[in-house]
């Protein structure tokens, strides 16, 4: 297990290198319904075979893939306001190619998709799931993405660096409820009343035009959440800037992962698929097309280690 100070620092010269790349790609960026520069894979006949017989798809002939769209790198609207785009529903396509499906990708809320899974009306959700052995008790997971979060303040802030408990303290925290990132921040927080240290203010906003508005006017001092989406915003608007970095499953490894119905055998197949466009350099293109191409897998695996519970 790399040692987490060494993590910490291989993480931060990735993402500042996601984010400058990011800055040059921007123009890059094609967020139209068409998606022409969409990749396309063949059927993996392994991956086909690996389908247990009696799997009942939501939608014969297709695999129904549930995703929140939420900003742009990983999932997104696109400028016709229905049609959802980015590199999770790229991912998406190319696994529904090599199991020989059509792709019946369908956006919901977040807080949607566990019941949507579990009751078979999704066949799965790709949409920045982290794997954690609480969720490993209900659902199965191939994993295709390492989960990295970023701390961005306002442009011209006096904070030049968030790398530790202490560097928060006294601070109002932007972060999204229900998720690690916020896990990472409540257990920073009692770690700091702990040693006697200002307690944080945790905020929450339903989208990010509520939390870029709420860093701008000052009512916020930092945003933490996934990185990839940070990084685009800061990098098309100038607004905000990158003070530190963190694992999703600080001071742990955490993957993210397209996410089954447990037990529905689905998963071995999705894995096979995931490491056939590993193999083929059909992933590693569709992430650099994004500009995440630092948070890439080396293999796919199901059901990997999970962030422990809390």
């Amino acid at each position: 297990m790399t040692k987490p100070n060494s993590l910490r620092l291989l993480l931060a010269g990735l993402a500042l290198a996601a984010l400058t790349g990011t800055a040059f790609a921007q123009a890059a960026f094609d967020l139209s319904p068409e998606q022409p520069g969409r990749l396309k894979a063949e059927p993996n006949a392994e991956a086909i075979a690996a389908i247990p017989a009696d799997f009942k798809f939501a939608r014969p002939g297709a695999f129904t893939v549930a995703v929140s769209p939420w900003d742009p790198p990983i999932a997104t609207y696109a400028t016709d306001s229905q049609t959802v785009v980015g590199s999770d529903p790229d991912i998406a396509s190319l696994i529904a190619d090599s199991l020989g499906l059509e792709l019946n990708l369908v956006a919901v809320a977040w807080a949607d998709w566990p019941l949507g899974v579990s009751s078979g009306k999704y066949d799965a959700v790709i949409s920045n799931v982290t794997v954690t052995e609480e969720r490993k008790e209900k659902f199965d997971f191939s994993s295709y993405r390492q989960d990295v979060l970023g701390f961005y303040v306002r442009s011209d802030s006096p904070i030049t660096a968030i790398n530790e408990p202490k560097d928060i303290a006294g601070l109002k925290v932007i972060t999204g409820a229900g998720t690690n990132q916020e896990k990472i921040i409540l257990e920073w927080d009692r770690l700091n009343v702990e040693a006697g240290l200002a307690p944080v203010e945790v905020q929450y906003y339903d989208d990010s035009a509520a939390s870029t508005l709420a860093i701008q006017s000052g009512r916020a001092d930092v945003e933490f959440n996934p990185n990839p989406t940070l990084s685009y915003s800061s990098a098309v608007t100038g607004d905000t800037r990158l003070v530190g970095i963190q694992s999703g499953g600080w001071p742990l490894k955490a993957e993210i992962a397209a996410t089954t119905r447990k037990g529905s055998g689905l998963a071995d197949a999705i894995t096979i698929a995931i490491n056939g466009l590993i193999e083929s350099g059909l992933y590693g293109q569709t992430l650099e097309h994004w500009n995440i191409a630092a948070e890439a897998v080396e293999t796919s695996q199901t059901n990997p280690p999970g962030l422990p519970k809390t």
